[in-house]
């Protein structure tokens, strides 16, 4: 029984971070291709960058989730700091707060980056009359993916090293707008992860 309920709340999970996933992959796109295809080349290419800094931002915040425990937050919560109570929170839907930080935000910020590559490629195609962009397209994919690989390197060791400040930094902003929201995003969970020390 206990196999099978976990079989399925893993099902559920799945189900639900592949919708999640989808409405945002959407969103994200409607919204960089909408800016890409209207704008310069130049303003283009700082979208493309900034996409890529959002992947490597929250592969850092999953690392740091992952990496942190609750020791540091609890005598900030019992002191009413605000974002402490959340940033227990943060750490004990480590899993899901890292699979959505990595998986899903990280992933679709590495597919819009070669969509937009593809846009800006074209727009400089079209404005500089070149026939034949091979060369320029494969150069470009080759930086992206060099910005993205390395600044996710840096992220990590990053997350690792800073992981209470990162996931308290992190857990400020969920509370701010749980705040303005009026929705809790997380849940305490009763299972409280093993504390250091």
């Amino acid at each position: 029984m206990g196999k099978g309920h976990s079989l399925l709340s893993n099902l559920k999970w799945a189900v639900s971070i592949g919708v999640v996933s989808f409405f945002i992959a959407v969103f994200m796109s409607v919204i960089s291709e909408t800016i890409l295809r209207h704008a310069s080349i130049a303003i283009a290419f700082c979208v493309l960058v900034v996409i890529i800094l959002i992947g490597v931002l929250f592969d850092a915040v999953g690392i740091a989730v992952a990496a942190s425990t609750e020791k540091a937050f609890h005598s900030m919560a019992a002191n009413r700091v605000k974002g402490a109570g959340t940033a227990v929170k943060v750490v004990r839907n480590a899993s899901a707060v890292s699979s959505i930080c990595n998986d899903v935000i990280g992933d679709i910020c590495g597919i819009i980056s070669g969509a937009a590559s593809a846009i800006i490629i074209a727009q400089i195609a079209v404005t500089y009359d070149i026939k034949d962009a091979t060369i320029m397209s494969i150069s470009l994919s080759g930086i992206v993916a060099a910005l993205t690989i390395g600044g996710k390197a840096l992220g990590k060791e990053f997350g690792i090293k800073k992981s209470d400040l990162i996931v308290f930094e992190f857990a400020k902003l969920l509370y701010l707008i749980e705040s303005v929201s009026g929705i809790e995003l997380l849940k305490i969970k009763k299972n409280a992860r093993k504390k250091k020390g």
